[in-house]
């Protein structure tokens, strides 16, 4: 395991469910002893060996990656695992083993155990220390006429192999660099107005290490793109390329340009009559999830709004079976020609690319604005209860607002590239504006319709809940964010109570869904002046999931870990 202390000698192996809760230690000796688990080995260091004594970890298990990997599917493959020490806490030693070799020992533990033999003891040897270094993080410059830059980021990090994590974003944004940088030293591409920055770093750590250094420069970063995982093999790995659309609390032209040049180019085949194309791998668009570099650059605080490119699920991702073989070379030049074009349309863009980008991006709002309308009026024409369709109604007048005030500031980003189109950017708007409410006038009169079929003589009023515990305390707490970029639990959490540190992770795990991306999204959302109430409204519109409990004990903790103040 990653960062393992030094250690040397014989130890007992007791075999653990999965070390996750306190039950599972109740008349368990760890003292001195080595523990076997397929849980989390954070979790499981915290409580084998912090609480409980053991010397050492023996991890045997395999993330799932459904629909494509079960713990079964790579008998013989090593989970990616690491320690992550903070300071203060005791530290230890750990190896992985294959899901194979793991079922074998555990074999072995349990026959020992019913012959009455002896216990297993295995014998381990660590050398190593800890020690002060240093992140690399690389970077290159084609340069622009203007201060101004276009990003594109790839992470360099992951203990070997990794060829599609994240080798394959890595070698693609060397692609992109040279084919940039050769195109336009030939003549075939007009010099840049903008430059395009290429980082190559540690992965979300070596990012937030680039914009401290360089922090009076991001104002100038008008957006970015972040490759990662991009070279997979489909039929291999299971997995389907996707367009990560940067968080709502960051509106931008970004995600839309993507979109369009990811239609222009990844047609493919003809049609047999060739009237038509398609193309011959997978791919779609999804929202935000976070996770790698483009979180902390797509942060309200910091500005640069960056969709990722990122192939999904892999039935490899972070195993020892990661490797070249599993690269799609063709696949790398679909993404690198997707990235290449982004960034330089980007880099290149005045008035008369702003122009075609703002008529683009109300184009894909309507179409995204009528299925959310379509969708409203399928559930409609199904309810044949009054209150339902009234709360219905309700929630629609709601969701267009929002989705019309998220559209209007996306088109506001047109200034960063076009400074002087003001009167493009409000005449947009202004069609925006009139579009959503044409289209919720034609709802509105199938709304009536509807009514009048079941008999009612009018919608009853929606009755508003009483407010909760938690709704009331949302209402009156304003986080105010005392650093730029996402807070970082994993950093911080040693500042909490183990009680606050615990109630926490268990109410993370009772969601199955969120426990993780919402509080990001809330983080995004707050902006000093909305209370947690308003967050929760917010990131209840982006995701359709709402959770003020979460919030509230998330923005009450990042307050006691000092990086919220809350009035």
């Amino acid at each position: 395991i990653q960062r393992s202390v030094a250690f040397e000698g014989e130890a007992e192996v007791v075999v653990l469910e999965d070390g996750e809760e306190e039950s599972e230690y109740e008349g368990l000796d760890l003292s001195g002893k080595i523990v076997l688990t397929q849980g989390d080995v954070s979790r499981v260091r915290e409580l084998a060996v912090e609480k409980y004594g053991a010397v050492g970890i023996l991890f045997d298990g395999m993330r799932k990656a459904p629909p494509v990997r079960e713990r079964i599917d790579l008998p013989d493959a090593l989970q990616y695992t690491s320690f992550w020490w903070r300071g203060g806490e005791q530290r230890c030693f750990g190896f992985v083993l294959s899901p194979r070799e793991g079922d074998r020992l555990r074999a072995l533990i349990r026959k020992q155990a019913q012959d009455g033999g002896e216990p297993v003891r295995v014998r381990a040897m660590v050398d190593a220390r800890l020690y002060d270094g240093s992140l690399e993080v690389v970077t290159a410059l084609i340069p622009g006429k203007t201060e101004e830059e276009i990003i594109v980021v790839a992470h360099l990090c992951h203990p070997q192999p990794s060829a599609n994590d994240n080798a394959s974003g890595v070698a693609t944004a060397l692609e992109i660099a040279r084919a940039l940088q050769r195109l336009i030293s030939a003549g075939r591409l007009a010099p840049p107005r903008r430059g395009i920055r290429f980082l190559w770093v540690p992965e979300i750590t070596g990012t937030f290490a680039y914009l401290a250094a360089h922090e009076t420069e991001i104002p100038r970063v008008i957006a970015g793109v972040n490759l990662d995982m991009v070279g997979q093999n489909q039929e291999l790995c299971g997995s389907s390329f996707l367009i990560e659309r940067p968080p709502a609390a960051t509106p931008s032209f970004a995600p839309d340009l993507m979109e369009r040049l990811r239609e222009e180019l990844f047609d493919g085949a003809p049609s047999h009559t060739g009237l038509g194309s398609y193309p011959l791998f997978r791919h779609a668009v999804t929202p935000f999830s976070g996770g790698s570099d483009h979180y902390i650059l797509s942060d309200p605080s910091v500005g640069v709004p960056t969709p990722m490119l990122i192939q999904w699920p892999d039935k490899f991702y972070h195993t020892s079976e990661d490797t070249l073989d599993k690269v799609d070379p063709a696949m790398l030049a679909h993404v690198g020609s997707l990235a290449a074009t982004y960034a330089y349309f980007l880099a290149v863009a005045g008035p008369q690319e702003t122009t075609w980008l703002g008529h683009e991006m109300v184009t894909r709002h309507k179409a995204r604005l009528g299925r959310v309308l379509q969708q409203a009026m399928t559930e409609m024409l199904t309810l044949e209860d009054g209150e339902k369709l009234a709360r219905l109604a309700a929630d629609l007048e709601r969701r267009v607002a929002y989705l019309v005030g998220r559209e209007c500031e996306a088109l506001d980003t047109l200034r960063r590239l076009w400074p002087e189109g003001d009167a493009l950017i409000a005449d947009l708007q202004h069609e925006v504006t009139i579009a959503a409410e044409h289209e919720l006038d034609r709802v509105r009169a199938a709304l009536v319709q509807r009514v009048s079929a079941l008999g009612l003589d009018a919608l009853p009023p929606v009755a508003r809940p009483e407010p909760d515990e938690w709704t009331t305390r949302a209402g009156a707490m304003i986080p105010r964010r005392r650093y730029p970029g996402p807070a970082s639990w994993r950093d911080h959490q040693h500042l909490l109570s183990p009680e606050e540190r615990e109630r926490w992770r268990k109410l993370v795990k009772a969601r199955e869904k969120g426990g993780r991306t919402l509080p990001i999204l809330a983080q995004y959302w707050a902006d000093g002046e909305r209370t947690v109430l308003e967050i929760a409204d917010l990131v209840e519109m982006e995701t359709g999931q709402r959770d003020v409990e979460l919030l509230v004990e998330h923005f009450r903790l990042l307050a006691k870990m000092g990086l919220v103040e809350l009035d």
